[in-house]
């Protein structure tokens, strides 16, 4: 564990990246032709947002990137992982192609390069084009076709340059918690349940496009939320729970994508309570002929799971799933999540174990702050570079210990649109000041710059 004046060192070609969403900072959402999102209709039509915040102007990094770019030089960055919103590129979803939506990554593509960060795209963080929440979204084939359509289109136009690809962000978040919520209609969880296998489905037909592509001698993944999850208590209750809660917010989605199977516990539970319907034998065969080259990680904190009477309903289900509270005594993070560096330990080790050594990237972790402190134009965010420092520290434990971790990206590069939290909530290491659009230094990005710079740091 922790020891005092600690040395941490990093591999010999470890990649340190910053990573942002499309939705969150680029704003311009109706400029040079770009269609309407589900979450341009979300915050203008929908109260859920946090002070009627929207993603309308965000960070204004569609006419920003250049000085984003240049902020990132200076960061010393070596990747930059973002997100296409695929409205922009395809406004109804298909078919007619937006030029100038095209022309702007194409830019900021070559900006990156330009400037020696290496793009890692991701293909889907969300913004899933209006048209298609009108035929059911994930839960649609038709939606999985355009997907793949969009993705190849993508591979196409950027594979030349870009040799890392993500298909999808987060699928428990946007496909469950997002349908659990109501954002995109009626509360319906089993909806969004089914509609992770479809998102599997698209994922492992994106994967094979890409491999039929003529520029696929990259690398191509997806990106998973995951938390480690501990019951809070020894009783057998508990432990029952924890398992199954596992089930849920991780094996359900890490077991299809790199074994090509899903978990028989969990799929029986959906079975029984939600209904969940049979899966093609040929969408299992279609997985398992598609491995990913790499497993993108986002983690943030852990998931402590009490239960206080036994499952007997869809009800009591749907209670197990939502996060408890943390003790009054442990540290938490400005959206209440509990900070908890071990587990990012724990979960490493155990992906490492359980699924036979894949290539990982942690593409998300951090913390949001208040960041209130301001000193000679640099924000004193002392709570997050303590966070940074602790979760990086398990991480070049586990390293040791052989897990295959070959590079980490901070979220987020900007303080950004943080969802249905709208601009209360800071995550960035680079301050936005949303009224002005300046940015500026935290006390974070100037160690994680040396951080970069050392490969490094110490630890005490």
């Amino acid at each position: 564990m922790k020891k005092n004046n600690q040395e941490i060192k990093f591999p010999e070609g470890f990649i340190w990246g910053a990573a942002t969403s499309s939705y969150q900072i680029e704003g311009a959402w109706n400029e040079d032709g770009k269609g309407e999102s589900v979450w341009d209709a979300i915050c203008h039509t929908k109260k859920v947002i946090h002070n009627g915040d929207t993603g309308d102007i965000a960070c204004d990094h569609y006419h920003l990137y250049k000085q984003d770019v240049q902020l990132m030089k200076k960061m010393k960055l070596h990747a930059y992982r973002f997100s296409v919103s695929w409205p922009r590129i395809f406004p109804t979803g298909k078919r007619k192609i937006n030029s100038k939506g095209v022309e702007f990554y194409d830019n900021l593509v070559n900006e990156l390069i330009a400037n020696d960060i290496e793009p890692f795209i991701t293909l889907y963080h969300w913004d899933l084009p209006l048209e298609f929440n009108k035929i059911g979204a994930w839960e649609s084939r038709e939606v999985v076709n355009a997907f793949v359509d969009y993705a190849r289109f993508m591979f196409d136009k950027f594979g030349d340059r870009v040799k890392k690809w993500i298909t999808f962000n987060e699928p428990l978040v946007f496909a469950v918690w997002f349908q659990f919520l109501g954002l995109y209609g009626k509360k319906d969880i089993a909806a969004g349940m089914r509609m992770t296998h479809l998102v599997n489905v698209a994922h492992a037909k994106a994967i094979e496009a890409y491999r039929d592509s003529d520029n696929s001698d990259g690398l191509i993944g997806i990106t998973l939320n995951l938390d480690p999850v501990y019951p809070k208590t020894e009783s057998s209750r508990d432990k029952e729970a924890a398992t199954i809660v596992d089930g849920i917010i991780n094996r359900w989605y890490l077991d299809p994508v790199l074994k090509g199977i899903y978990p028989s516990d969990t799929l029986a539970l959906l079975e029984k309570y939600f209904n969940f319907p049979s899966i093609p034998d040929e969408d299992l065969e279609l997985l398992k002929d598609n491995p990913l080259d790499f497993l993108g990680i986002n983690n943030y904190s852990c998931t402590r799971v009490n239960l206080e009477k036994p499952i007997e309903s869809p009800i009591d289900f749907y209670k197990i799933l939502l996060p408890i509270k943390p003790e009054e005594n442990v540290e938490v993070s400005d959206v209440g999540w509990e900070v908890y560096p071990n587990g990012l330990y724990d979960l490493l080790k155990r992906v490492d174990k359980d699924y036979n050594h894949p290539l990982i990237y942690i593409t998300e972790n951090g913390m949001a702050c208040k960041d209130e402190n301001i000193v000679d134009n640099v924000v004193q965010d002392d709570d997050r570079l303590s966070y940074l420092q602790r979760y990086l520290e398990a991480a070049s434990r586990a390293i040791n210990e052989d897990v295959n971790l070959k590079g980490y990206f901070v979220w987020s590069f900007l303080d950004n649109f943080e969802w249905i939290e709208g601009y209360s909530k800071r995550f960035g290491i680079i301050r936005v000041d949303y009224e002005t659009q300046e940015r500026m230094w935290k006390k974070s990005s100037l160690w994680y710059r040396d951080v970069i710079a050392n490969n490094g740091f110490n630890f005490s």
